[in-house]
């Protein structure tokens, strides 16, 4: 399969700063953030984010993973990595690495849902315009117009990052 070249290791980080400029300036007045990243692409791309969070402001981040099967939501209910975390009353930022159906997000929302938080935003990499399920980005690193039969390929590594069409 033939696959194009999107986003090189440069412009995956400089996207990476822009969505942490941004979601800095929709929450400057809070004291803390939960990051909450969906294993495990969302998860490799929610450790960036935090990385240039801590880079710009002064914010207490705490990172966690949200773990479910994307094949099948309905088998298991999506759980957190830190059941513990006392989420009342602060903002959740969900992240993904690619918004295609939607599916994914949604049903990463629903431990957030029976939570009394004060914001949920939602954040991507790739938006893909496909969406099967009322979900949308409320920041994405790019957004893509592509048929169905295409798919994009995420690639988050220490040395080597990369976003493909194919």
């Amino acid at each position: 399969m033939e696959k194009t070249l999107i986003l090189n290791h440069l412009q995956i980080q400089q996207k990476v700063n822009r969505l942490a400029y941004q979601i800095y300036e929709d929450n400057f007045d809070e004291k803390e953030l939960i990051i909450a990243g969906i294993a495990p692409g969302g998860y490799k791309f929610a450790r960036r984010l935090v990385a240039a969070l801590e880079g710009i402001c002064g914010l207490k981040i705490t990172l966690i993973e949200v773990v479910l099967d994307k094949e099948n939501p309905l088998k298991e209910e999506a759980k957190l990595s830190d059941n513990n975390l006392e989420l009342a009353g602060k903002v959740v930022i969900l992240v993904d690495d690619v918004l295609n159906s939607g599916k994914t997000l949604i049903f990463s929302m629903k431990p957030f849902l029976e939570m009394n938080l004060k914001k949920l935003r939602i954040v991507v990499l790739v938006n893909r315009n496909h969406k099967r399920y009322p979900v949308s980005p409320d920041f994405a690193g790019i957004s893509l117009s592509t048929t169905l039969q295409e798919h994009i390929f995420v690639e988050l590594n220490e040395t080597e990052d990369s976003v493909y069409l194919g």
